[in-house]
């Protein structure tokens, strides 16, 4: 697994980074992990953003020369904010610059990493707990998202105008948090981000997902759309989960996916209302059984990924997308090749 990230490392950030000519907007399906995984399995889901930069983690703007973007998510009671915005890096390792990456990850060593960010570049929306500890709360999950779980990616083409009309949507909204996990959660959010880029283009599923949006949906629509309007072009790759001594991440899935495939969900309803659990059961077959990781197929080749970053010129290296063959459900898988 290590040797795994390691090489696919580069080739990440050739993606995100440098694809010459155009930005992206790039999805990010995130797995379930801990206790409330296991309950929950519907994940989480943000937005890399390869040209809008932050000035602060609340305030966004255009990149710099040399600047690589941004995650903008949603998560619940940071400071009353409805959304911050993180560098790509430090999202995903909380370190920010590759080197830094540390080949194992243990809790300690996921947790100094963390607090050693939040003090360097958060504290002013996550302040020190008493006698300047640590501070509890889900602020965690903003930095070092590859250590908790696997991480799916869908990367799409936008414009610089589509960016202003990005950054001027959300500044001119004031960043006040209305988080409901039903009806205005993550993926809502994400949802309503990608809208801006391509109206219309992500939908609530009322029948399999029983109205709420998650993160499996927005990722389902996004290659609906794609498949609708050929000129658009989509890539899908995977980030895997960091080793180290803390449990993987659980299968993602949507809300009926996630009711019929549980035994501690659909055994006592099958015993106790047959005819809802049918019901479930027949919602799932016919429209619930989508499932991301049968795209996320990838290709990698070794690169010099500091060197590049130091420099700040784009590699030389082409991305390009194929289709490979059907996979049984139907659903055909999307892969990057990279130097060909």
């Amino acid at each position: 697994m290590y040797v795994l990230m390691r090489s696919l490392l580069p080739l990440l950030f050739v993606l995100l980074c440098n694809a010459p000519g155009w930005a992206d907007a790039t999805l990010f399906v995130q797995e379930p992990y801990g206790p409330f995984g296991a309950i929950n399995p519907t994940g989480h889901a943000s937005v890399y953003l390869s040209r809008v930069c932050a000035a602060t983690p609340v305030v966004l703007r255009r990149c710099d020369p040399g600047e690589f973007g941004v995650v903008i998510s949603r998560y619940r009671g940071i400071s009353g904010y409805d959304w911050i915005a993180i560098p790509l890096v430090p999202y995903l390792y909380a370190v920010e610059d590759l080197a830094s990456v540390p080949d194992v990850a243990n809790r300690e060593t996921v947790n100094h990493l963390r607090d050693r960010y939040r003090r360097k570049r958060l504290r002013e929306i996550v302040p020190d707990g008493p006698d300047e500890q640590t501070s509890k709360g889900s602020w965690v999950e903003l930095i070092g998202a590859a250590y908790n779980r696997k991480i799916y990616a869908l990367q799409i083409e936008t414009t610089e105008e589509q960016d202003e009309n990005l950054i001027s949507a959300l500044t001119s909204r004031k960043n006040k948090s209305h988080f409901n996990l039903f009806f205005n959660n993550c993926a809502d959010f994400s949802r309503r981000i990608l809208n801006l880029y391509y109206p219309g283009a992500i939908r609530r599923n009322y029948i399999s997902d029983l109205g709420l949006t998650t993160p499996q949906q927005i990722a389902r629509c996004l290659i609906s759309y794609a498949k609708q309007h050929p000129g658009l072009s989509v890539s899908t790759f995977f980030v895997p989960q960091i080793p180290g001594n803390r449990h993987p991440s659980h299968r993602l899935d949507g809300v009926s996916a996630g009711l019929v495939r549980s035994k501690k969900y659909i055994v006592p309803l099958a015993a106790f209302h047959p005819w809802l659990a049918g019901g479930l059961v027949a919602i799932y077959l016919a429209n619930g059984r989508f499932n991301i990781a049968h795209y996320a197929a990838t290709e990698y080749a070794p690169v010099d990924i500091s060197k590049m970053l130091d420099s700040g010129t784009p590699t030389q290296n082409e991305v390009a997308q194929r289709e490979l063959p059907r996979t049984g459900s139907g659903a055909p898988k999307m892969a990057l090749t990279a130097g060909q």
